[in-house]
């Protein structure tokens, strides 16, 4: 009898850069299951996403960089075909349990002209679902405690009392229990609703049982300000609460595949989607303070915790300093899956499986970004930039050492360049020149 293609499990931090990891040097908060995620499996150094949620979400969904497929904040065109539509055709059982904000993003009195432009939740490829913020942005309430929770068709009513990623996490494991001895493999994507703001308490901080989420107050209001009234009038010290948490709710799905024996049949992918937020700082091996970077395209917003495991399969305790971006993760998947993608669809990602099987696969030279948020509250442009491990080239034409200067404070200009940096420059402008 074959044997059954793998399960595959994909979960996403919202809001958690690699400095807070304590695998990779982090001690400001306590990881230890995704510490011991990687102590048991493949750590990447060099994971790249977009700076914000929205762009590295429809590019990790599609393999596309964002100029081909990017229609605006908060949206997914609902023409866009999704790891969830090419999964379920290949016979995956799927399912989403997370945060989905990719359908209606604007309150009513405020560009009503971009609501109810996305793909909504029912037609996103997912056999089940059990999301946060499937509808308008006026709708969307609490995701942590006494979430709004909209599941396969329905809102709960029983989340009053309840976390949400709790919730999530419960799901997906009755989700894998009824699927886990079926003919056909699962695919479980968790888009976490942690550790995005608002930073408030979770269910073993101290001030759980009094809080009260002023998200769900908010339900129904017409502008922004009526929707952030008071909604994000956070404490940062919850920051921490909110990571160990998350740290704590991903052990528990970890060991229900122990418990169920099927550890060594699923593929878990563990990581962020952009930076920490900017006002929560934090310290790398107990001495450097690194600032969270969220919405900037310095490493401080692109750079992310990766985590791989598959107990017997992916080489356990290794590290690896390949460049991986975020249109790789869908052919990753796919070829774990021994899948080929159908005739015809493009694709920007370039899969890192054979990495994770321990051999030297095909490491990028460079990765590339194309950020472009189209958020009415962030008047950031087009910006387009491509790097290697030593140089980052903007389309501007600044041109940074990462090695020297990571935060991006001493841009390099054409006119000034050595050598060195001339030839860093002439491998690196091809690329963007190419992205059309």
């Amino acid at each position: 009898m074959a044997k059954k293609q793998p399960n595959i499990i994909l979960i996403m931090s919202d809001d958690l850069g690699y400095e807070v990891i304590g695998a990779n040097g982090g001690t400001s908060y306590r990881t230890p299951r995704l510490d011991e995620m990687a102590r048991n499996g493949m750590r990447f150094d060099n994971a790249h996403v977009m700076p914000l949620c929205t762009p590295t979400r429809v590019s990790l969904m599609t393999g596309k960089y964002n100029f081909r497929n990017y229609i605006g904040f908060g949206l997914i065109s609902p023409e866009e075909v999704t790891f969830g539509h090419l999964l379920s055709d290949a016979g995956y059982n799927t399912c989403i349990s997370g945060k989905w904000q990719l359908y209606s993003y604007n309150p009513p009195d405020e560009m009503p002209e971009m609501r109810a432009k996305g793909q909504r939740i029912e037609d996103a490829g997912f056999d089940e679902f059990c999301v946060w913020h499937a509808h308008h942005t006026e709708e969307k309430g609490s995701r942590y405690k006494n979430p709004i929770v909209y599941q396969n068709g329905e809102f709960r009513d029983d989340t009053d009392g309840g976390y949400g990623e709790d919730i999530f996490c419960d799901y997906i494991i009755d989700y894998i229990g009824r699927k886990k001895d079926d003919d056909n493999p699962f695919f479980v994507y968790w888009p976490m609703a942690a550790t995005h703001k608002p930073h408030e308490p979770t269910p073993d901080s101290p001030e759980w049982i009094e809080f009260d989420p002023p998200a769900n107050k908010s339900l129904g209001a017409r502008t922004w300000a009526d929707l952030e009234d008071g909604s994000w009038e956070d404490d940062p010290r919850f920051y921490k609460d909110m990571v160990e948490y998350h740290d704590k709710v991903i052990g528990r799905l970890i060991d229900y595949l122990d418990e169920q024996g099927i550890s060594e049949d699923t593929l878990v992918i563990y990581l962020g989607d952009n930076g920490s937020p900017t006002d929560v700082c934090s310290m790398m091996h107990g001495h450097n303070e690194i600032c969270g970077g969220k919405g900037k395209t310095n490493d401080r917003g692109t750079h992310v915790p990766l985590i791989c495991s598959m107990p017997g399969t992916i080489p356990s305790g290794s590290v690896l300093a390949d460049l991986i971006e975020c249109t790789d993760f869908l052919p990753t998947i796919f070829e774990a899956a021994g899948l080929e993608l159908p005739d015809g669809y493009l694709i920007d990602g370039r899969s890192f499986y054979p990495q994770l099987m321990g051999g030297q696969g095909d490491p990028r030279d460079w990765i590339f970004f194309h950020f472009e948020p189209m958020n009415a509250r962030n008047d950031t442009g087009q910006i387009r930039f491509v790097r290697d491990h030593e140089w980052k080239l903007y389309e501007t034409g600044e041109l940074y050492d990462l090695n020297d200067d990571l935060d991006e404070d001493l841009p390099i200009y054409e006119s000034n360049d050595t050598m060195e940096q001339s030839a860093a420059r002439a491998k690196l402008r091809p690329v963007l020149r190419q992205m059309i």
